[in-house]
């Protein structure tokens, strides 16, 4: 996203060293695909870009992609759309996967990619073209970012529902109300289903214990 604004504190510094010097470990093949997922608001766009930033100081390229850019439905039309065709619509089948793909496609082959970028402060929805010739790591961060295909290495931010909540509260992101606390929990639900199929696990409330799921 783009104008979007990550807060970093040392919790966030503490577990992206944790994490990378895993990921660092397990790093194989010269095309590397990391997934983020994890609960609105738990730290993965701010993960993504420390990740990323740790691994430009190593000397290895690295891209971010979010896939909250990557909704079927523009961020203008989505609450109106959501409100039209009912809560059981929201959830992963709200993002354009074939796109996603796309774009991993284009990394996998060093190739030049045109994606999406939300404008945070316009809601419009831009393009961005991007070269991924010499580019070693694909970070990819989103509620569902484990749905992706061709993934490495997932790493699973842990928020309980209310810190969600309190979290949109303070982002003003979108309206709180009933019916966006309805959302919130559908996709508190649908987010947690992942959280088994991650090689790292962040829980900022249990001092960055790491665990192997």
């Amino acid at each position: 996203m783009l104008n979007d604004v990550i807060t970093i504190k040392e919790h966030h510094v503490q577990a992206a060293e944790l994490a990378f010097k895993d990921i660092t470990e397990n790093l194989n093949k010269k095309k590397y695909v990391i997934a983020i997922a994890g609960e609105v608001s738990s730290g993965k766009t701010t993960l993504a870009y420390l990740l990323g930033r740790m691994f430009k100081i190593k000397g290895i390229r690295s891209k971010n992609i979010d896939l909250v850019d990557f909704y079927e439905v523009p961020p203008l039309e989505r609450r109106a759309w959501r409100e039209k065709h009912g809560i059981d619509e929201v959830g992963v089948d709200e993002y354009d996967w074939d796109k996603i793909e796309a774009s991993i496609q284009h990394f996998l082959k060093n190739e030049k990619a045109t994606m999406p970028q939300v404008d945070l402060h316009t809601d419009y929805v831009d393009e961005l073209t991007t070269d991924f010739k010499d580019v070693e790591v694909l970070i990819i961060s989103g509620l569902y970012a484990f749905y992706c295909k061709h993934i490495d290495y997932k790493i699973f931010m842990e928020l309980t529902y209310r810190e969600t909540y309190e979290s949109q509260k303070y982002t003003g992101k979108e309206v709180m109300d009933s019916f966006r606390n309805k959302i919130l929990e559908k996709e508190h639900k649908a987010v947690q289903t992942q959280r088994h199929k991650a090689n790292y696990y962040i829980d900022f409330n249990t001092f960055l214990n790491r665990y192997h799921l």
